[in-house]
């Protein structure tokens, strides 16, 4: 794990500089850790409830398991991935899809608590939707 000793204030800008020396685990990992901060900041002077959806909705597939499936995505894509890897890559892919149907369901849940739209929701938190084609 890299690590990185400041013992000075830092503008958000230097902390930045300070950030794009982390490998890119790490860099994960950190980026990980400040969406849990931001979702808790942001769910301290909410209802416990919807606190405990937007933590839900936070909740992001842990990185080495989304390295390990981009990379058989990869191996798919260039024909080099073997049955073993095969069926691990489609197990991953239910757990991940399985996961998003979850998440969708706590955006909906906290829409019906807010009574807005989901798509409204979606706009609010800022949740950038994926295409896939």
């Amino acid at each position: 794990m890299s690590t990185v000793k400041i013992e000075v204030q830092m503008s958000p800008q230097d902390l930045l500089k300070a950030v794009e020396q982390l490998s890119q685990a790490d860099l994960e990992k950190f980026v990980s850790q400040v969406i849990s901060l931001q979702a808790q900041r942001k769910a301290f002077n909410l209802p416990q409830l919807e606190a405990e959806l937007l933590l839900k909705i936070n909740q992001s597939i842990p990185s080495d398991t989304q390295n390990y499936y981009d990379e058989l995505i990869a191996k798919r894509e260039d024909e080099t991935l073997n049955s073993k890897e095969y069926e691990e890559l489609l197990n991953l892919t239910e757990y991940i899809e399985k996961m998003q149907a979850q998440r969708i369901e706590y955006l909906a849940e906290l829409a019906r608590l807010r009574g807005i739209s989901l798509t409204a929701l979606i706009d609010n938190l800022g949740i950038q939707t994926q295409l896939y084609v």
